[in-house]
C-alpha cells in the first residue's frame, strides 16, 4: 500500500467567492485574496479598455 504525502498532491487554486464567509481565513490568506482580487480588477479594466478601444476604432470606421 502506497503512501501518499500532500506535498505530492496538486495544490487547489486559491478562489474568492463574493459575499464567502471570511472568519476561517488568517491574515495571510486575506492578503493572498487581496492580491488575486487587485489582478482580476487590473485584467478587467484592460478588457475594458481594449474593447472601448475597438468600438472607438468601429465608431470612426463607420462614421461618414
Amino acid at each position: 500500500m502506497a503512501v501518499f504525502d500532500d506535498d505530492d498532491r496538486p495544490k487547489k487554486k486559491v478562489a474568492h467567492e463574493i459575499g464567502q464567509d471570511l472568519s476561517l481565513l488568517s491574515v495571510d490568506e486575506l492578503k493572498a485574496r487581496v492580491v488575486l482580487l487587485q489582478d482580476e480588477i487590473k485584467r478587467l479594466e484592460a478588457d475594458m479598455a481594449q474593447k472601448h478601444a475597438k468600438r472607438a476604432a468601429a465608431d470612426l470606421f463607420f462614421k461618414t
